[in-house]
């Protein structure tokens, strides 16, 4: 059989157009011969693309007709004349629509500043200083405070409850205190309190918020030489796994969290910085990062919002750049930090208990 009476016997096979006796015997055939089932399928694949291509053409040119037979310009000016409901509602009520959106902008922008994602603040990286709750806690501390005075017959420093705490520790024995920049920003004043409760007034002598570390010098009369803190500050890298601790003041109590260092890099890889597993809370910050020899190592600074148990601390050496970059005439007291390690052969309670009349809370007073 030639390919050309193949092809007609098909095209009238799938038309329907072949008599009934004849379909029988070539649905026979097309079951024996594969060749001629596949050029059937082929067949009619061809014939659908073709069927669809001239319903293409049927609909474009129904579409120029449609196109030729519309007036563009009598119906713009029908619509200019008779705006459509959308259009009538915007000329009436536009500028009831531009502030209802413009307070919505605004809504929107508020609420990305305040969670962090507006501003220059990670949400994820929380800084340690603690806000005193006042609401809670004034009428009793003051009440406290003023047992406190009638039976000492003296004064512990102001009655009213700080604004801000953190945790600050003895850089010399005359007075000298370190602390976080950030928990003293925007102090009017600022104390420090011992582990006997006693208050005293500081000044700052300088703030390096790149490194975040501040510089206070106690300068109250009530205050008596500490003697020769008992640590060193630490110039090299500490080793990654090294046990650490640190003490502060998340609570009215001085607080001992243990850990480990996990990272030479601190949030988003900052070199100043070391990473640490250690428990913190807010008020630690400004507290000393110490090694197990009692080597003071770094400053806590922070913590991870997002991962339990990761904080932060700037290493001792940037706290020593700091130190090295006040200037001369801030300082009216030596400033001489100790290199006699007294601590190094001590048991971990025993540093505690040398270290406990080191470390202070740190209280932030403004308007």
């Amino acid at each position: 059989m030639k390919d050309n009476q193949l092809l007609e016997m098909i095209d009238s096979y799938l038309s329907g157009e072949m008599p009934a006796g004849e379909r029988a015997q070539f649905d026979a055939l097309r079951k024996k011969d594969a060749t001629i089932d596949a050029k059937i399928t082929e067949h009619k694949h061809f014939t659908g693309l073709l069927k669809q291509y001239n319903e293409r053409l049927s609909l474009q040119s129904r579409l120029d007709e449609i196109h030729e037979e519309i007036d563009v310009h009598t119906l713009k000016e029908d619509l200019m004349a008779h705006p459509s409901w959308v259009v009538q509602m915007w000329r009436n009520h536009h500028s009831k629509i531009s502030v209802a959106a413009s307070v919505a902008i605004l809504a929107v922008l508020t609420i990305l500043y305040f969670t962090g994602d507006l501003s220059n603040r990670d949400p994820r990286f929380q800084q340690l200083k603690q806000e005193v709750d006042r609401v809670k806690n004034e009428q009793r501390k003051l009440g406290d405070k003023t047992d406190d005075i009638i039976k000492s017959g003296k004064a512990t420093g102001p009655a009213i409850s700080a604004k801000f705490r953190g945790t600050g520790f003895a850089l010399t024995g005359n007075g000298y205190i370190v602390t976080n920049s950030h928990v003293i920003n925007g102090a009017d004043s600022v104390y420090v309190q011992n582990n006997e409760g006693e208050s005293f007034h500081t000044k700052v002598v300088y703030t390096d918020p790149l490194y975040d570390v501040a510089i206070l010098q106690i300068n109250d009369p009530a205050f008596k030489n500490l003697g020769a803190v008992p640590y060193s500050f630490k110039k090299g890298k500490s080793d990654l796994g090294e046990a650490v601790y640190t003490l502060g003041y998340p609570g009215d109590d001085l607080k001992f969290g243990p850990g480990a260092l996990t990272a030479g890099t601190g949030f988003h890889g900052d070199s100043t910085e070391y990473e640490l597993y250690i428990p913190v809370n807010p008020g630690n910050s400004g507290g000393p990062l110490m090694d197990e020899k009692g080597n003071v190592i770094g400053v806590i600074t922070g913590k991870q919002t997002q991962a339990s148990g990761v904080a932060f601390a700037v290493k001792s050496n940037y706290l020593l750049k700091a130190i090295q970059s006040i200037p001369a005439d801030s300082l009216n007291k030596t400033l001489t930090l100790n290199t006699k390690n007294t601590l190094t052969s001590l048991s971990r309670t025993q540093q505690i208990k040398k270290l406990r009349n080191y470390v202070f809370i740190v209280k932030v007073y403004n308007q």
